[in-house]
């Protein structure tokens, strides 16, 4: 339980905070302290509005963390994998015998155009 809310606090800093704080720091080095006031007082959403901005750095944060530790920066969703161990279908060998048989009967059938083929090249270039 506790590995679930370090995940889901590690989440929330990497798709909100990061994001948020990304912003805040470019309008901070561009005008000052004045532009973070700005985006309070001209927004209604101003928080959606800071996601939004720093969402491209925070994108390039979060892929150069993964480069340093693959799943840091991204996260890399768990799964469940299963193994189900049926017994091989007695169907399954009939329809694989038909199809190796098909696929015979077309590999001959191939070579017999081959040949005709052949033979057709054949008395083309004996005719010229």
């Amino acid at each position: 339980m506790a590995d679930d809310s370090l995940e889901s606090l590690r989440l929330s800093l990497m798709q909100d905070f990061l994001p948020v704080g990304l912003a805040m720091v470019e309008r901070v080095r561009k005008g000052g302290a004045s532009r973070v006031v700005e985006a309070f007082t001209d927004s209604n959403d101003p928080i959606s509005d800071l996601r939004n901005e720093g969402e491209s750095a925070a994108s390039t944060v979060r892929d150069q963390l993964d480069r340093f530790s693959p799943g840091l920066g991204n996260p890399v969703m768990s799964v469940d994998v299963g193994v189900d161990e049926e017994p091989p279908n007695i169907k399954n060998l009939q329809d694989e015998d038909i199809l190796i048989n098909a696929l015979h009967r077309i590999e001959k059938r191939l070579d017999l155009i081959k040949s005709k083929l052949d033979e057709e090249n054949i008395e083309l270039d004996s005719n010229n």
